[in-house]
């Protein structure tokens, strides 16, 4: 293996914004951000959400926003902040530095993701199933 997960990750980090959990707690519902929750839908259903957080599940990341794609989702043209975060850090760091690559700009990530989130005591609400 030429490049592990662990050396990604690290290598993402050096080039990303990692904002503290008790930083991006007390960012939550301000109008500038946009919280982007990346996990999958039965993480989410499992033990939780960030209310008001989009979901924008990692395999559509970059389809979604790409204003060039067809599955572009407005919301990443609207110039907010963005706070991308999956259950521990690791995923929201290379994807973060992935839609940075891309040139969304003004991107971030949770340091240790939802699982310091819930236990910094940040807000979290169930998530139904969609069936």
């Amino acid at each position: 293996m030429k490049k592990t997960v662990k050396q990604m990750v690290a290598a993402a980090n050096e080039q990303i914004e990692t904002l503290p959990t008790e930083k991006a707690i007390s960012l939550h519902g301000n109008d500038e951000h946009v919280f982007v929750d990346i996990r999958d839908v039965r993480e989410l259903e499992r033990e939780g959400q960030v209310p008001g957080a989009i979901h924008a599940p990692r395999g559509m990341l970059e389809f979604w926003v790409d204003p060039e794609s067809p599955y572009h989702k407005e919301i990443f043209a609207s110039g907010k902040k963005f706070v991308f975060f999956c259950a521990a850090g690791w995923r929201s760091a290379l994807a973060t530095n992935t839609v940075r690559e891309m040139g969304l700009e003004n991107v971030c990530h949770i340091d240790g993701g939802f699982s310091a989130w819930k236990e910094k005591g940040g807000a979290v609400e169930e998530r139904t199933s969609r069936k």
